[in-house]
């Protein structure tokens, strides 16, 4: 019984850690900042690797954002996992034109058109999303007790972040201005939903993302050199 007490407790927002700048660290938040760093990391250096670390990413985030009522981050993960199956298929599978040097899906950039319709997609979901979002307590008040915590924005950053990795599972370069993007936006949401570390993790997700465009600029270049 004290195991099982333990192992629930790992894994819940209300089992404070410490605390950072008046704002309780829970052992959840941890867990998943050091799978979603690693996971960033190996993407970063453009290893399939990352697809492993991110499944457990995915479910780790989905406790943590369900804990926080933060209802539209929380239903992404099923979504985002969804993706990662795919971007890990696409990358270790590549039609014969799409391949690299190593035999896996070549680095691709889009044209200015391209991206107008990436923004243009994510602007249409957010406003539909956003909508949902407002009204969900209202409409399913036995499932959500209590409203979603800025749900315009929150609707926003989940348009952005599934784009971006859409864009990622593609080996898209414009993937990383997607994901520096979402991570300005989810240091200010993590914020107020008071998730005290969560902040800090996307700060540094934000100086991989950059580090990201750097690599993966890097590698298109010379990819077919």
């Amino acid at each position: 019984m004290e195991f099982n007490n333990a192992f629930f407790n790992l894994f819940s927002i209300k089992n404070t850690v410490f605390e950072f700048m008046g704002q309780s660290v829970s052992s959840l938040e941890i867990i998943s900042t050091i799978t979603g760093l690693l996971c960033v990391f190996l993407a970063v250096k453009g290893k399939v690797a990352n697809f492993w670390v991110g499944y457990l990413y995915n479910i780790f985030l989905f406790l943590l954002f369900l804990q926080a009522r933060v209802y539209s981050s929380m239903l992404l993960q099923p979504i985002s996992l969804a993706i990662n199956f795919f971007g890990h298929y696409r990358w270790t599978h590549p039609k014969e034109n799409e391949k690299d040097k190593n035999q896996q899906l070549k680095i691709t950039i889009f044209n200015n058109g391209q991206r107008a319709v990436v923004m243009a997609i994510v602007i249409i979901f957010t406003f539909i999303w956003g909508y949902f979002l407002s009204r969900v307590d209202v409409w399913f008040p036995k499932l959500v007790p209590a409203p979603a915590k800025l749900p315009w924005l929150d609707a926003f950053i989940v348009g952005m972040v599934l784009m971006a990795q859409y864009l990622s599972a593609q080996k898209k370069l414009d993937c990383w201005f997607c994901w520096m993007i979402a991570n300005v936006l989810n240091m200010v949401l993590c914020f107020k939903a008071g998730l005290g570390i969560m902040p800090l993790v996307y700060a540094a997700y934000l100086v991989l993302a950059v580090g990201g465009f750097i690599m993966w600029l890097n590698m298109y270049k010379k990819q077919d050199k």
